[in-house]
């Protein structure tokens, strides 16, 4: 099996979430020198990369990377959206790449200059990837996976294939849900039978009257937290992306995870290049770079979340590429992507989502 490099978030890297999710994150650009030709901003996701890899990326193209990391797509978007020259390649979900496009934050890709990245992403996820990016314009699939229900065998002792059970009073205080707005609302609409992308007000009302009343069970609304917690012991069920899912399997053999029968959200992370960046030929090697078979095998050793890249599953062992966790049969499932619902709905789904934090 795989096994992941140690290495947790660095202090500084620490420091730079807090600042971010503070907002008052110093511009990327405020110690770099006058000539800055030869640099590169990129703007990821914490612990969303090996090391390595940015090192091997400066030592073979002679670009100096200065890399700055996000905990979540709406503290990464106003960061953006106020400045856009301030990066030059992110890394957002693909309902985000769909907001940034509407409002103008997005390059189209020179793909002649990354050849990598239609010779090695397989056509299933630049299929996928048209959902949000009709024409494959903007963005190159990075990493997908799913969201499902992490649980522990020394504690749970039903059988889990419901999000119903994160409803049931046995856990109470044991279980854990995810302190993002769509990730939270989805749980409730696949449970009551609607599309995570739904815009009806009626549905959405049920959804967070849902979620109101399972408040009470809740022992806390986390992110990255979920996994530390579930490793330890200290709660019973989660709601968890699946790479993280896979790592926290790793590490204690108690855990296992569950794509509800109810469906649950296919979601696609990818690279993309600012309209106002101001190094696109280095963007462009960025991408191209990662896009390599070897490369996106190591990150993916690293990162445990399922890579959409057929050259580096050709240098998988048959064990991993089996691993129903990392590369479930979708055929058999009921996988929907989060679309953009546009302002209107994002400032619907916020306005419920307060609701239910001060319910």
């Amino acid at each position: 099996m795989i096994r992941r490099k140690a290495a947790l978030i660095s202090a500084v890297t620490a420091v730079s979430l807090v600042l971010a999710s503070c907002g008052i994150s110093n511009h990327p650009r405020d110690n770099a020198p006058d000539d800055d030709s030869n640099l590169l901003y990129v703007y990821n996701w914490g612990e969303y990369i090996d090391p390595e890899t940015i090192e091997m990326f400066e030592e073979e193209t002679g670009y100096k990377v200065i890399y700055d990391v996000f905990e979540t797509n709406e503290i990464m978007y106003p960061k953006v959206a106020a400045d856009p020259s301030q990066y030059d390649v992110i890394c957002p979900s693909d309902y985000m790449v769909a907001k940034m496009t509407e409002a103008g934050l997005l390059a189209e890709l020179d793909y002649d200059a990354m050849p990598n990245a239609k010779a090695n992403i397989g056509e299933e996820y630049w299929e996928t990837a048209r959902g949000f990016d009709p024409e494959n314009k903007y963005c190159v699939p990075y990493c997908w996976g799913t969201v499902g229900i992490l649980y522990n065998t020394d504690l749970v002792d039903d059988v889990v294939d419901s999000w119903d059970i994160l409803w049931d009073e046995k856990y109470n205080d044991d279980i854990l849900m995810q302190d993002s707005v769509r990730d939270l609302f989805a749980v409730a609409l696949k449970k009551l039978g609607y599309s995570l992308n739904t815009l009806n007000e009626d549905e959405l009302q049920e959804a967070k009257e849902l979620l109101i009343r399972q408040k009470k069970l809740v022992q806390a609304y986390v992110i990255d937290e979920v996994r530390d917690k579930m490793i330890a012991g200290e709660s019973a069920l989660g709601v968890i992306y699946s790479g993280e899912a896979e790592f926290c399997r790793e590490e204690n053999e108690s855990l296992r995870y569950c794509i509800p029968k109810e469906g649950t959200n296919v979601w696609i992370d990818g690279w993309v290049v600012t309209n106002d960046s101001r190094h696109k030929k280095a963007a462009a090697a960025w991408i191209d770079f990662m896009c390599r078979g070897d490369i996106a095998l190591k990150n993916f050793e690293f990162l445990y979340y399922s890579t959409p890249n057929t050259a580096a599953m050709e240098l998988m062992d048959e064990e991993t590429l089996e691993n129903d966790v990392l590369f479930p049969n979708v055929s058999e499932l009921d996988l929907e992507p989060f679309r953009y619902i546009g302002e209107e709905g994002d400032r619907l789904y916020y306005r419920l989502w307060k609701e239910i934090k001060s319910a």
